[in-house]
């Protein structure tokens, strides 16, 4: 039953994550990025701790260092790479780069490192989410292409591609749940020292406590929780490419709360965006139904 629903814990992981632009709109004006994504980091390994702590699920026999090291150092790269990367370049650029990016990136670390070839239903669907995706930001404003940008938001995707490589090795040994909690716990002491360079005042306020809260139990808590369940029973690449429907989310809670508009070519790309997601999701299911015959 859980490998059913894999793929729609992905899904329902990258919605909670597309909610991380709108929420971080009514942050404090004094947060800074990299602060909002350290703030982030602490919250939630914070909470995943607590979990594991309460269910006792932990068990440090043959814990695999090695992969865990990667994975958390996956995640505290992402962080500030993706945040400077959308400062630099601006919200539409940097998203598409670095989110668009990874599927592909995701699809040939697990060809050269795994052994493991993309299928044919896989760069279908890869290729037609990523077109969506580019649709989707094209009415965008404020775009800078800057060098520099364009390869933090690579760094970005390449950190997250990683990441969901190594959790999947990870989770097929221990609980999702151990896993999340040890991966973002270090994490978290990684960008710790963020905490310290920038006015972290914001905090405080009430609004800085709803944001904290809001993106770090829901968005990295919650949602990171799903995507490492969902790992033990889809392919990183395929877990990859379905988190495409972050920025579809972010688009969507973009018009619907923060009053944007979108022109006819994004409501176009959002089409070919979830026809890719839903072709991969169809591919997940057809495979376990030739498996149960």
């Amino acid at each position: 039953m859980e490998r059913k629903f894999a793929p729609f814990f992905i899904l329902f992981a990258a919605i909670l994550w597309g909610s991380t632009g709108t929420t971080q709109i009514f942050a404090p004006e004094t947060a800074h990025p990299i602060a909002i994504g350290a703030t982030r980091l602490a919250v939630g390994g914070l909470f995943l701790l607590c979990l594991l702590l309460i269910s006792g699920e932990f068990n440090s026999r043959n814990w695999a260092i090695k992969p865990t090291i990667l994975a958390a150092l996956s995640m505290a790269l992402y962080q500030p790479l993706f945040f400077s990367a959308v400062s630099i370049t601006g919200v539409a650029i940097g998203t598409v780069v670095a989110i668009g990016s990874a599927p592909m990136l995701s699809g040939f670390i697990e060809w050269i490192v795994l052994k493991k070839r993309p299928t044919i239903i896989w760069w279908y669907s890869t290729i037609l989410a990523i077109t969506g995706c580019l649709m989707l930001f094209l009415n965008k404003e404020s775009v800078s292409v800057d060098p520099i940008g364009i390869i933090m938001a690579l760094g970005a995707g390449l950190s997250f591609a990683s990441y969901t490589l190594v959790s999947r090795e990870l989770v097929e040994k221990h609980s999702s749940l151990s896993v999340v909690a040890v991966v973002f716990t270090i994490s978290a002491i990684c960008l710790s020292p963020f905490l310290f360079v920038y006015d972290m005042s914001w905090v405080t306020s009430l609004r800085g406590v709803s944001v904290s809260l809001q993106l770090g139990i829901v968005t990295t808590g919650i949602a990171y929780f799903l995507f490492n369940k969902a790992l033990v029973h889809v392919p990183s690449s395929t877990a990859v490419t379905l988190s495409l429907a972050e920025p579809l989310t972010a688009a969507l809670l973009g018009v619907f709360i923060v009053g944007e508009y979108l022109s006819l070519t994004s409501w176009v790309g959002m089409f070919l965006l979830l026809v890719g997601i839903g072709i991969l999701i169809r591919s997940s299911h057809s495979k376990l139904i030739a498996e149960k015959t």
